[in-house]
């Protein structure tokens, strides 16, 4: 009963780690903003930062099962 909170989280947190990544991903391919009014590559990296932190907590809530 207890690992339904971590498989929910793990999921959420993999889910959106994995779209922004993407997202970020296909926005530099074609040379658009990833944020408006702000440096590219500061918020291509800050993006990639974020999506890759948020996989990383994901991976970790399924090791906690």
């Amino acid at each position: 009963m207890e690992s339904a909170p971590a498989i929910f989280a793990g999921t959420v947190f993999a889910l959106f780690g994995g779209a922004l990544l993407m997202w970020t991903a296909v926005r530099v391919w074609h040379r658009e903003p990833v944020a408006h009014g702000v440096s590219p590559v500061a918020s291509a990296a800050l993006a990639t930062l974020s999506s890759v932190g948020a996989l990383a907590l994901g991976v970790w809530c399924f090791t906690r099962l």
